[in-house]
């Protein structure tokens, strides 16, 4: 669905830094504790910057299941991203939107991880993508936390689908290093390409597209 991902947006002038830099995803972030937090009507903004072509994925945290479906549907989003402890089954609720669902690997590795699948195959709500993420206690991601890139690479081995998104504090120096060691297809990154949170900076955000773009081809 998209390899380059740029979450937690702001602002209209950073959608448009990241379609310049030639990311194809851009996260708005709607987790109220978030400094990335973006209301309602500020998203529709940033998304109307963003041109055709990018996916437009709307981040969440333990949110209720209506309060997503009518993002999903008022912005057109592409995809929602269920970055909490969500359960299998607030996946079946969501009416076969697609979801990304974000894992925090810690000390258990993917174990929770297949099982949470398990159930979801279950329940026939598979999510479209994984995202594996630094687990930081009381945190949601954007920490800048460096993810397990060992742990990811077995992802691909052992459980392989869905198809794995690579997270965790990333930046432009490491990520090419990162997209090896995990063999990853896709990376998302928030604070490793801004200036404060949920500011971007437009020359990180192309050093990092360029370098993961470079990892990608060979």
């Amino acid at each position: 669905m998209f390899t380059i991902k740029i979450c937690g947006v702001t602002s209209s002038e950073d959608a448009r830094a990241v379609a310049r830099a030639g990311g194809d995803a851009v996260g708005v972030n709607f987790y109220p504790a978030s400094p990335r937090c973006v209301t309602l009507q500020q998203a529709r903004a940033i998304l109307a910057a963003v041109p055709p072509g990018i996916v437009k994925v709307g981040v969440f945290v333990d949110a209720e299941t209506a309060p997503m479906c009518r993002a999903f549907d008022e912005l057109g989003l592409d995809l929602l991203q269920l970055h909490g402890n969500e359960p299998p089954e607030r996946l079946a609720e969501l009416g076969g939107r697609p979801v990304m669902k974000a894992f925090r690997l810690g000390p258990a590795g993917l174990e929770p991880v297949a099982r949470y699948l398990q159930e979801c195959r279950q329940l026939q709500c598979l999510p479209r993508l994984v995202l594996l993420d630094a687990q930081v206690p009381g945190a949601y991601g954007g920490t800048g936390q460096v993810g397990d890139w060992a742990a990811a690479a077995r992802y691909r081995r052992e459980i392989g689908s869905p198809a794995m998104v690579l997270a965790g504090g990333l930046h432009p120096d490491n990520v090419a290093a990162a997209i090896r060691a995990a063999g990853a297809r896709a990376v998302d990154v928030a604070s490793g390409v801004e200036q404060s949170p949920g500011r971007k900076d437009p020359a990180a955000v192309a050093a990092f597209v360029r370098a993961a773009r470079e990892a990608f081809q060979r």
